[in-house]
């Protein structure tokens, strides 16, 4: 007879097995069972917990690294860290800014496969800044306020030009976790593009106030990455979960 604490377990398991994209178990077996998920500007890590609730069951070892959001040379070592700590082949995943530092530590020896949703892919040694000012300003852009040397979203923005297609009181959760970004941050650049020798993936939100959706159309393109195109705000891996796993489970198999 079922104990009180194995029938739990049992709920548990089934709850969080149901949130597993239908079709995941019926195809190949993954090459990389790793999956380290990067968060850019304007939030933390838990960003990318509905992601992470559709891979764990899957027997996926998933690890979201925390950006310091200070520069990018200590943001891709905090990703360094992380990829060191991994025990086999592994998918590097980055949501906007956050696809600098894929692009920069994606060489690990360790990253089978990169995966991109909605995030900057700069070539090595490129200005990101100068790329992006060649497409029209995204509405976000406006929304940015300094206190000193660390920026952030005002709520309006927030909830309009980020988190757009979430639920109102959702969104204002995410907007309540915000981490502040410093100002040295976006001075940096790549000094090589991991892109140009993996195997890249790319999910663009076509409804993007935050990166112009045409932008990220180029950055795939270029890269040659097996691309998706979602209905999506910039927050496409919270509104769009099921099909960002997807796209992750499918850069596992690769290789």
């Amino acid at each position: 007879m079922l104990s009180r604490r194995d029938l739990s377990s049992m709920l548990a398991l089934g709850a969080a097995a149901s949130l597993v994209p239908a079709g995941l178990r019926a195809q190949g077996a993954a090459r990389a069972r790793n999956i380290v998920l990067v968060h850019g500007l304007f939030a933390d890590g838990s960003c990318w917990s509905e992601v992470i609730a559709r891979l764990q069951p899957e027997g996926y070892n998933v690890t979201a690294v925390q950006n310091p959001l200070t520069t990018l040379d200590e943001a891709v070592q905090s990703a360094i860290r992380v990829l060191d700590r991994q025990d086999g082949p592994t998918v590097l995943v980055g949501h906007s800014f956050s696809g600098m530092i894929v692009t920069q530590a994606g060489l690990h020896p360790k990253v089978a496969s990169l995966v991109y949703v909605a995030a900057r892919a700069p070539d090595a040694g490129e200005d990101y800044t100068a790329l992006a000012k060649t497409y029209p300003t995204p509405p976000a852009s406006a929304g940015i306020v300094f206190d000193g040397d660390e920026g952030r979203l005002t709520e309006e923005a927030f909830l309009r030009d980020f988190a757009g297609d979430l639920p109102r009181a959702k969104a204002k959760v995410l907007y309540a976790v915000q981490e502040p970004f410093h100002k040295a941050l976006l001075e940096g650049k790549v000094t090589q593009a991991a892109w140009r020798s993996k195997p890249s993936f790319y999910a663009v939100s076509t409804e993007d106030r935050t990166i112009n959706p045409d932008l990220e159309r180029f950055m795939a393109k270029r890269m040659g990455a097996k691309t998706i195109e979602l209905r999506s705000s910039h927050l496409s891996m919270i509104s769009h979960p099921d099909a960002i796993t997807q796209l992750i489970v499918e850069a596992s198999r690769v290789g």
